[in-house]
């Protein structure tokens, strides 16, 4: 094809057969004017090649130098790319809203007043086990003379604990009652991070270390605690709590509760926790108002050998700051 003046170049196309790229001159285009590639291009395993031809490179640059197996006409228009629809001109109209998710909003607290309910509770077997342990210690007791004032001379089972504060001793035979030992009289006390005991007060921040700490006062063994007294002795136990998107745990942690005295009543924003244990000698007591709704209904109590678990079930998902909401002081307090 003879090269027409470059005055006329400014007349020419833009070819867009695949694998010729070329501009050409209208006026002479003709059948074996463009040399290109009809089929579609094919990349499988690295290689690279054109469907109409058998020729396969791995390299991309080469690919697109691979010179078309087919002569025809030049052509300025672009083909239509596979996959791709002409949409009809009304569709640029048409206007695609999305919504964003609304915000959860916070329910309306309810009144502290409704009806309190008593959560449903389930009694595990290492409780069960330390129940019976301890009705097998009473009957012993009563057969060797319990209902004197010191029980220590009944046939106590060998190994059965000490009942003093801090005491870590287990019963070996009749020599163990004679024999004194460290204790704590008072009660324990857990304020503000401190624990300590009633009556030395040695406050400390580690649980650990207040249960090592040693005995104020000398005792004598007390293999079997006295019953039939009226008057319960109020503890403040250890607990804690943390919580998920959807459940608040509170854990007391008070050993051998007794599950027919000890309940967890609640409505949907106050709970009363009420844990008896030590044979019934001391109880722990606490009514919250709660730092979230709950559902009281979906609620549960837990009791085993060492701890109560209350699972709290919340109403909405949301994170609570306090378990138990702070008082505000009366505003015409002084």
């Amino acid at each position: 094809m003879t090269s027409a003046p470059a005055s006329d170049e400014a007349n020419w196309l833009q070819c867009y057969n695949k694998g010729c790229g070329c501009k050409f001159d209208p006026t002479t285009n003709s059948e074996k004017s463009c040399k290109h590639h009809p089929g579609l291009p094919v990349f499988h395993d690295a290689y690279k090649g054109w469907g109409c031809c058998n020729k396969k490179v791995t390299d991309f640059t080469e690919f697109l130098n691979i010179p078309g197996c087919t002569n025809d006409f030049h052509s300025n228009i672009k083909p239509v790319e596979p996959g791709k629809q002409q949409t009809d001109a009304g569709d640029k109209d048409e206007v695609i809203v999305s919504e964003c998710p609304k915000p959860l909003t916070r329910l309306q607290p309810p009144p502290e007043d409704e009806p309190m309910q008593r959560l449903p509770v389930t009694v595990a077997a290492t409780l069960k086990s330390a129940l019976s342990r301890d009705l097998e210690e009473l009957s012993i007791a009563k057969e060797g003379g319990g209902d004197k004032e010191n029980v220590d001379t009944a046939k106590v089972v060998v190994g059965t604990s000490c009942k003093n504060n801090t005491c870590h001793a287990t019963y070996s035979g009749m020599y163990s009652s004679t024999r004194y030992v460290c204790l704590h009289p008072g009660v324990p006390i857990f304020h503000e991070g401190m624990k300590y005991w009633s009556c030395c007060q040695r406050k400390t921040s580690d649980f650990d270390n207040f249960l090592k700490q040693e005995g104020c006062d000398l005792g004598s063994h007390v293999w079997v605690k006295k019953q039939g007294a009226s008057t319960q002795t109020a503890v403040a136990c250890r607990y804690d709590w943390h919580q998920t998107a959807h459940i608040v745990v509170l854990t007391i942690y008070s050993k051998v509760a007794d599950p027919e005295s000890s309940y967890v009543e609640a409505n949907r924003t106050c709970a009363t926790v009420h844990v008896t244990f030590d044979r019934g000698g001391s109880v722990f007591e606490k009514s919250m108002r709660l730092g979230g709704i709950i559902d009281n209904t979906s609620s549960t109590v837990t009791m085993t050998a060492t701890k109560v678990e209350v699972k709290l079930r919340k109403a909405e998902p949301f994170p609570w700051q306090y378990l138990d909401l702070p008082r505000v002081a009366d505003s015409g307090a002084n």
